[in-house]
Parts: structure tokens; C-alpha cells; sequence
């Protein structure tokens, strides 16, 4: 029997933010960064593979490590690699593309399989012989997607928009640009490139008075076809949001097309500020996919209190026939086929939305210090010891949200929660609804239940929980029946 499947889509243990997701035969299979848990840089981790049979997006299998950052010859031992893309080349084999953090130069590696083992196979360079990014005066290299298109050509896409930001600072005083992606066409030996950059996505500065203003490129090049279409997706100068762009040819001209997902909502519901959102703000980063005819959008959210643990999660998309994507809403369930049951027990790792009372915070790469605001953690790094995520630290007005449940007359809800104080949790079908049951909280050291009835409730529904009370609550699972 199928499993429901929910976000985050992999285990509570894994941090796999960056997505890429690719069809190859019969599986969908997942690359992108690995971060740690309670990392302390971004994308501490080697590269592991994750996939699952597009018969079922819920039975997702871990392949391990497919490729070590020690294995790069550029890597002086302090280098981590940040987000990669594969592509299957026209001799059948699989090409891994990757940075190493603020190493100007995109390395491949490469292997039989999708899920590897890889090796690696050198990095990209022009026809002189010059390693792509290395003089003054050229692209930075940063976050690569590349496209193999139907007639065997070889499409890079790579840059990062950043002017006189940190990451100029860090690179020595040697100038590259950093105001686009670029697209570059490559050989069919996938390393040599043949044509030279050109911008697809503006950077803030050059999007002053285009239809990219205000969601002008940042990071994360990703390209997939689509019928005759390209769509270039992105994620913006806003962080938060994935974007596209489209184009009849894959060198461009590239035209905006909107935006994709928002990890806090924002441009949904009239939401347009940070303190609007209905979630923590962060970076995000992801593409599209499409699985037995259903398009989804892959991006990643943040945990632990801060940027350096992204989780990966999904949402259905609707591609209309002029082939424009509406913004998707985050949920709980975006992989699954349908709402989630209304009965049975879930775990709170799974809620979409999250905030502190006076709305949810904007984590920053390298902040240090707690926020005060609630956040899904765990106690220990992986599941060897049986801990399991869950949400820390609401506080009086805090609050979180589960989207959707199919509910067929559940009338009793409950919450499995410690607490320092004493309140009540206000369950609610909205944001600022009037509860419909109320739960109990006692102080309690260890994990206990704390439950109330409900009016039988039915069909398409949201659950909204907001602490009210003293100290602060932890909630691990909630369940319907």
C-alpha cells in the first residue's frame, strides 16, 4: 500500500537543500547540496543521491555518498561544494557540475549510473585551455545548471549577481562579474566551452526598469525544456522566492515570467513584506520537474534556528497552455497524491507555516545568536537514537499551520508536546479563525498528550495551532480521529 508523502520529503535527519531533480528510467532521483545538522557553513556535507520510482514519490531510498569533496584536486581541504546539477550526456553517461565555495571554476565529475559512484573529470575551460572564471575580468562561477537539448547540444548556465556584496570581498581582490547568469554552449566532451557568455537573468542592476525589476537574478541557474520552451528558474535578489524565465532558444533572449514559490508566501494573498510571510524567511533554491504528466517545483526551507540546515520539499505546479506558472502555495503534502487523510497521526515536522507572534524572522547566513522564535529541530543529529524532528520554542501568540487535510468528520484533535508554563493551544480552520477546539498544556518535562473535541469536520481544511500561555511549548506530533 502507498504511503502519504509530505514535506519535508526525506527522512527528518537529512538536510539536502539545492534541489535538482532529474528523471532517469523509471526514478526521480534528487541532487543537490548536503548540509549538516546545526551546520555551521553551508554545505559542510559531501554529496549523497536520494530517489524514489515515479510510481511512488513517498518510497524515497538513500544511495549514500556518490561523491567527496576530497575527490576535487582544486580543494585545498577547507573547500565545501555548494549546489550541483547532473545531466545525461550523449555517450550515456552522467555529468556532475559544481563550485567549490568561492573557488571560481566549475568542476564535473562523472558516472555510469545516475546515483554514482562519480569521478572526477576535470573542470570546464574555454578553447584557449583557460579555466572558466579564473582571469580578472571573467564570470564568477557559481551554482551551474546545465541542459544536454534534443539535438545532443551542451547548454551551461552559471553567475551570480552580487555587486560590491560579500562575495566580491572574499575573492582576493581579483574582479570577476557578477551582475547575470550567463549561458555558455560546451562541447560534447561536457568541459569545452565553444561560444562565449552571454547574460540570460539580470542582476539587480541591470533589471532597473525591465519586467525583472524587483525579482531581478541572485543565484541558483537551473534550465529545463519544456516542449519548445525553455524555462530558465532562478532564485531572486528577495532570496525567499524561485522565479523563471522563458525563451524560445536556449541562449535566450530571456523573458520574466513570475514567480514560482515563496518559502514564506509572500506575493500570495496580498502578503509583500517579510513580516507578512507565513513562515521564516531564508535563502531557497530548486527547479522543475515532471513526473507521470504532474509538474512539481522543488525548493528547500530552513530548521535548527538558522540558514545552515535546508530541507527539501515539494509543490504541484499548473504549467497553463501559454505556458505561464502560477505562484504555488507551500504545504504539507506537495508530493502526495491529494490532501493529506483527515485521521491519524502526524508528525509536526511536517507543518508549513511558522511564526512567532509579531510575525516570522529572516535568517541571515551567518547569524550566531538564537532568535527566540519557534523553529523544527531535533535532539540528535540522525535517527540512530530514535529522535525525530519537531517544533521548539512557541512562545505566548506563536503559531503553526498544517495545509491540507481531506477530513471526512474527525472530532477530536491532539498534540503530543512539552512545555515549560502552563496555556492552551487554539486549533483554527485560518490563520485568525475562531477555534474550534481547545487543547490544554500543563507544564511537563517529558512528552505527554494534550487533546480537545471539535464539531465533526469535513472536506479541503487547514489546521492552525497558537500557544497561548507561560514559557514555551515544543510540539512533536499532532493526530486527528
Amino acid at each position: 500500500m502507498k504511503r502519504q508523502a509530505f514535506n519535508p520529503f526525506l527522512p527528518c535527519h537529512e538536510y539536502v537543500p539545492d534541489g535538482e531533480p532529474h528523471v532517469f528510467g523509471d526514478r526521480l532521483y534528487l541532487f543537490g547540496s548536503h548540509d549538516a545538522f546545526n551546520g555551521e557553513r553551508f554545505c559542510q556535507n559531501d554529496y549523497v543521491c536520494w530517489s524514489a520510482p515515479v510510481s511512488d514519490l513517498s518510497d524515497w531510498q538513500c544511495h549514500g555518498v556518490i561523491y567527496r569533496k576530497d575527490q576535487d584536486p582544486l580543494n585545498d581541504g577547507t573547500r565545501f561544494m555548494y549546489a550541483p546539477d547532473v545531466a545525461r550526456g550523449s555517450d550515456g553517461r552522467y555529468y556532475l557540475y559544481y563550485t567549490l565555495d568561492f573557488v571560481c571554476a566549475v568542476s564535473v565529475a562523472v558516472a555510469s549510473e545516475p546515483a554514482g559512484p562519480y569521478e572526477y573529470y576535470g573542470v570546464v575551460r574555454d578553447v584557449d585551455g583557460h579555466v572558466l572564471g579564473q582571469r580578472e575580468g571573467d564570470v564568477f562561477q557559481y551554482d551551474p545548471g546545465v541542459l544536454v537539448d534534443a539535438d545532443g547540444s551542451v547548454h551551461l548556465y552559471s553567475g551570480v549577481a552580487c555587486e560590491n556584496g560579500p562575495l566580491e570581498k572574499r575573492l582576493g581582490g581579483v574582479k570577476r562579474v557578477m551582475n547575470a547568469s550567463y549561458h555558455y554552449r560546451l562541447d560534447r566532451d561536457m568541459r569545452t566551452v565553444i561560444t562565449p557568455g552571454t547574460p540570460v537573468a539580470p542582476g539587480a542592476a541591470l533589471a532597473v526598469d525591465t519586467p525583472y525589476e524587483g525579482h531581478a537574478f541572485f543565484e541558483a541557474s537551473s534550465i529545463r525544456r519544456i516542449g519548445d520552451t525553455y524555462y530558465f528558474i532562478y532564485s531572486s535578489t528577495n532570496s525567499h522566492e524561485l522565479c523563471y524565465a522563458t525563451s524560445d532558444r536556449p541562449e535566450g533572449p530571456f523573458h520574466y515570467g513570475g514567480v514560482l514559490v515563496s518559502i514564506g508566501d509572500i506575493g500570495l494573498d496580498g502578503r509583500v513584506e517579510d513580516r507578512q510571510a507565513d513562515n521564516h524567511l531564508g535563502t531557497t533554491h530548486g527547479s522543475l520537474v515532471e513526473v507521470l504528466g504532474q509538474w512539481y517545483v522543488f525548493y528547500h526551507r530552513q530548521s535548527n534556528d538558522n540558514q545552515l540546515s535546508r530541507q527539501a520539499c515539494a509543490e504541484k505546479i499548473t504549467i497553463a497552455p501559454d505556458g505561464h506558472i502560477d505562484q504555488v502555495e507551500v504545504t504539507s503534502c506537495g508530493l502526495n497524491d491529494g490532501w493529506l487523510e483527515g485521521r491519524g497521526t502526524y508528525e509536526a515536522r511536517i507543518a508549513c507555516n511558522l511564526s512567532g507572534k509579531d510575525g516570522p524572522t529572516r535568517y541571515t547566513p551567518f547569524r550566531t545568536q538564537p532568535t527566540g522564535q519557534p523553529y523544527f529541530t531535533q535532539d540528535e543529529p540522525d535517527n540512530d537514537s530514535g529522535s525525530a524532528q519537531y517544533i521548539r520554542n512557541l512562545t505566548d501568540g506563536s503559531w503553526t499551520a498544517f495545509k491540507y487535510f481531506q477530513m471526512k468528520g474527525a472530532d477530536r484533535v491532539a498534540a503530543d508536546y512539552r512545555a515549560t508554563g502552563a496555556g492552551r493551544l487554539l486549533v483554527s480552520l485560518s490563520q485568525n479563525g475562531q477555534p474550534v477546539a481547545v487543547l490544554p498544556i500543563l507544564p511537563a518535562d517529558l512528552w505527554r498528550e494534550a487533546s480537545g473535541r471539535c464539531a465533526p469536520l469535513y472536506g479541503k481544511q487547514a489546521l492552525y495551532f497558537r500557544y497561548e500561555g507561560e514559557g514555551a511549548l515544543d510540539m512533536r506530533s499532532i493526530t486527528l480521529s
